[in-house]
């Protein structure tokens, strides 16, 4: 099954502590149904020294569930994905709320 959400994509938050933010996709984990977006879930993490990096406390993004994201049509609102076969024959995503083309 093709994926609704892919690395590149501006999202938004539907549920959560971060619930209406907005962000880009880093990564998306298809197996954990999970994705890594910028400035979305951040955690502080304590991490030991060792011989490549410093200790302390550092912020990053976890990953959030992707019944969590929505993708962002053109107006920057949430918007569900369908997909469509363009003349040509290739498969694109579409928004369902005005119609347009995601993929570019």
């Amino acid at each position: 099954m093709a994926s609704k959400i892919k690395k590149g994509d501006k999202v938004v938050v539907l549920a959560g502590k971060d619930k209406g933010k907005t962000g880009t996709v880093e990564r998306v984990m298809p197996d954990e149904t999970r994705a890594v977006v910028t400035g979305i879930n951040l955690v502080r993490r304590h991490t030991k020294q060792t011989a490549s990096q410093d200790a302390g406390i550092f912020t990053k993004a976890a990953p959030i569930h992707l019944s969590n994201l929505a993708v962002a049509d053109a107006n920057g609102k949430a918007t569900r994905v369908g997909f469509k076969i363009n003349a040509d024959g290739t498969k694109v995503r579409v928004a369902k709320s005005t119609g347009d083309s995601i993929d570019g």
